[in-house]
This record gives C-alpha cells, sequence and structure tokens, in this order.
C-alpha cells in the first residue's frame, strides 16, 4: 500500500495535468475600436481647440513624452503638454479644421501603437490660413480599462536640398 505522504504530490500532478494558463480572450478587435473612437475625439477636441478635451486622452503625470513638430525637442509631462496645446490655439485663435486619414492600430496586451496622416488649416492672428500635414506616431497604454496615449511623435518630412519642412506633404 502506498504511502499517504507519497500519494500526495502524485495526486497534484495528475489533478494539474491538462492545467495551464487560461486561454486569454483575443480583445485586439474591440481594442483597435477603442483606439479609434479615441483618435475621433481627439479630431473633434481639436477642431473645437478643446484643450481638456484633448488632455484627457493622454495619460497623466510626469511619464508621458511628445516629440512635437515644434520646438523643443520634447515634451515631458502632462502638465508641459499641455501647455503646448494653449500656445498652439492662442497662436492661430481662427477657425482650424484638422482631418486624421491613414489611421493603422497594432494593439498587443494593454500597450498599443498607431500611427496616421493628419492634416490642418490654421488661421493666424491677420486672418492667413496655413496649412499643415503631419505625421503622427502614437504609443497608447491601457490605464483602468481605458486607452490613453502615452507617447506621441508628430513629424514632417525635411527636403534636405533645402533644409525645408514640406508643410503639405502628400
Amino acid at each position: 500500500m502506498m504511502n499517504k505522504t507519497a500519494l500526495l504530490p502524485l495526486l497534484l500532478l495528475a489533478g494539474c495535468i491538462g492545467c495551464g494558463p487560461a486561454p486569454v480572450a483575443d480583445t485586439s478587435a474591440q481594442d483597435q475600436a477603442a483606439i479609434k473612437a479615441l483618435e475621433d475625439r481627439f479630431t473633434a477636441a481639436f477642431n473645437a481647440k478643446d484643450v481638456n478635451a484633448i488632455m484627457a486622452l493622454y495619460t497623466p503625470g510626469d511619464n508621458l513624452v511628445v516629440f512635437d513638430a515644434v520646438p523643443p525637442r520634447q515634451y515631458t509631462g502632462w502638465a508641459a503638454y499641455k501647455t503646448d496645446w494653449e500656445n498652439t490655439f492662442a497662436a492661430y485663435p481662427g477657425p482650424i479644421e484638422m482631418k486624421l486619414s491613414e489611421l493603422d492600430i497594432t494593439v498587443g496586451g494593454d500597450v498599443a501603437y498607431s500611427h496616421s496622416i493628419q492634416a490642418g488649416t490654421f488661421t493666424d492672428k491677420s486672418g492667413n490660413k496655413i496649412a499643415m500635414t503631419v505625421r503622427v506616431t502614437d504609443g497608447y497604454k491601457k490605464v483602468n480599462g481605458q486607452w490613453l496615449i502615452s507617447h506621441e511623435h508628430v513629424s514632417v518630412p525635411v527636403d534636405f536640398a533645402t533644409m525645408k519642412p514640406d508643410m503639405e506633404s502628400k
């Protein structure tokens, strides 16, 4: 007869055969839809010049890093980037319109990234309209079940022959 002490590990092992981590549900389609909705909210907030609605889409605190198309080289932290938005809208007090296109989203667990083209028309203090097209790459984190932008990189192509930005890149 087998000793009870020796039997216990065998029973535990037999009970765990086939045990493994529970399968993880594929939520990538839902996550992509949630990020697309975030980008739609961004576009609406941008066109409304609603800085608070824009900033609600970014991770709070000092971990946010943004490489914007304008100096300085980077904005570190939520408060610094909020100031950038306030300054942008103050510099262009007239109507603004932005359209986001070519949005491509990749999700992997609680992180994701996207890239898009954002074309806009800005109206300066003199009423002049300025067209600008930028390339945007966003990094997202899922925080408390909600997707937020945690890193952003905004750029324009540069013509190296003239060293001038191509503000209306096609």
